[in-house]
């Protein structure tokens, strides 16, 4: 499969990122480059490959500016593995709670999943012909010359051609030819059959002990799972579910697991991004020792330390090293300041993004041009009711404007404040949907609806109830 990646320069990568994300154009030219880096480097010379580290990035900025969406449009476009942690859910080795290798064995987790429905999918064609073969056996079982369904005689042997008369295995066979085509036409999509599924009941066996991660009570229970003898059952269901249920089985015995391991732990390796939100959670303000609840915040960090400089974790999909995944960590930083993480993990997100607070401006773009914005949702939510909602622009000037006004009085919450505002404002329309507001209906928002709707929310400085 062709590397994405190779057909987009930084510039292109940035323009992909603006269709869905406005402003922040120093953090999306930062995370363009290290993407293309990625590129680069498994193209350049064999020996100085494992050489080249990835420049790792620290974004910093208020809730609700576009942190964790560039991270996560960035992925989406390298096709690559990519998985979100939140610094604040991982505690000390030592304490209860998560320790932080769990975020690498999700991200190989999240890459074998990806090659394994890109194999899938290489293998539709022929997996759907075997379960059109599955399908038509239970609708009309065959015969053959040598016995009844294909089954042996008596005793074990087969008889002669004379079992069968040669114009009842021509029937047969005439009759299952038809049958298929009415399969492939979709004429027998209601139609129940039974068909034979696997099935793995619970082994039942605990394998909790002291000292154990998920990544070893994961391999235990497969293994246990391997040991105990493949069951199936039979189920009624219609020949459209069937062929959904089949499919996937008959796809995934096409599948070479081992080669799916090994690829996954190339792509994690080479390709992953791990994005670790809320990493000023576990940096001590003003560098004061912490106590307390907050006693393993800098084991956190030391914690975090090797995975992020380079080692190996053990999956249950194999090793991997992570020394090549790209880490983009993020953060608000309205107590603690970068500089009061340990200077060791400092060092290791050279590349520092400080993300800028939405103005009037950017609300007003982001209702406006992202393909994903709020208005065009709300529009195909009403225009499945067959209602026409549109928006003028002046109305949208007005929106942006208390969004920004309602940030700036109570908690800047950044463009999450537009899912409360435009709910606020629509809430009386999806309600009269299709009772009083009858289908064809045209509905234009307007400045003045707009200020009817929402002249309370500004107004009232204790907005308690529309914080999100």
């Amino acid at each position: 499969m062709l590397d994405p990646t190779k057909y987009l320069t930084p510039a292109q990568i940035v323009a992909e990122l603006d269709k869905y994300i406005i402003g922040q154009h120093d953090a999306k030219r930062n995370v363009a480059i290290a993407l293309r880096n990625r590129w680069r480097r498994m193209h350049a010379d064999p020996e100085m490959q494992k050489e080249i580290v990835p420049n790792n990035i620290l974004m910093i900025g208020a809730t609700g500016v576009g942190k964790t969406e560039i991270a996560r449009r960035l992925a989406s476009i390298a096709d690559a593995p990519f998985t979100k942690v939140e610094a604040s859910k991982f505690t000390e080795v030592g304490y209860v709670g998560r320790d932080v290798e769990s975020m690498v064995r999700d991200l190989v987790e999240q890459a074998v999943n990806m090659v394994k429905t890109r194999k899938k999918e290489e293998v539709k064609t022929q997996a759907a012909q075997m379960v059109e073969d599955i399908i038509l056996d239970a609708l009309i079982p065959p015969i053959n010359q040598s016995g009844n369904n294909g089954m042996m005689g008596f005793g074990g042997s087969s008889n002669s051609t004379s079992d069968v008369p040669d114009n009842d295995y021509e029937l047969n066979e005439r009759t299952r030819e038809r049958f298929r085509e009415k399969i492939r036409n979709g004429e027998l999509e209601d139609r129940k059959i039974e068909i034979k599924v696997a099935h793995n009941p619970s082994s039942g066996v605990g394998v909790m002990g002291p000292g154990m991660d998920e990544m070893q009570m994961a391999g235990i229970q497969e293994m246990i799972g391997n040991m105990m003898p493949k069951k199936t059952k039979k189920r009624k269901v219609t020949i459209s579910e069937a062929r959904k249920i089949l499919l996937e089985e008959e796809a995934s015995k096409l599948i070479d697991m081992d080669e799916v391991k090994e690829e996954a732990i190339a792509k994690a390796e080479n390709a992953g991004v791990i994005f670790i939100d809320e990493i000023d959670k576990v940096a001590s303000a003003s560098g004061k020792g912490g106590s307390g609840p907050d006693v393993s915040r800098e084991g956190v960090q030391r914690d975090l330390l090797p995975i992020v400089e380079g080692s190996t974790v053990n999956t249950k999909y194999g090793v991997i090293k992570t020394d090549h995944i790209l880490f983009i960590a993020a953060g608000a930083f309205h107590v603690a300041k970068p500089s009061d993480l340990i200077p060791e993990l400092q060092g290791r997100f050279p590349i520092r993004v400080e993300l800028q607070s939405l103005s009037k401006e950017d609300f007003y773009q982001i209702l406006k041009y992202p393909k994903n914005a709020l208005t065009k949702q709300y529009v195909e939510l009403l225009r499945a009711e067959e209602v026409e909602l549109s928006f003028s622009d002046e109305a949208l000037h007005k929106i942006a404007e208390i969004a920004f006004e309602v940030n700036a009085e109570v908690e800047n919450i950044g463009a999450r404040r537009l899912h409360t505002v435009m709910s606020r404002l629509l809430n009386d329309i999806l309600y009269d949907v299709p009772d009083t507001i009858p289908a064809n209906a045209r509905l234009l928002v307007t400045p003045e609806l707009v200020e009817e709707r929402l002249r309370d929310m500004v107004k009232n400085r204790d907005l308690s109830q529309y914080i999100l």
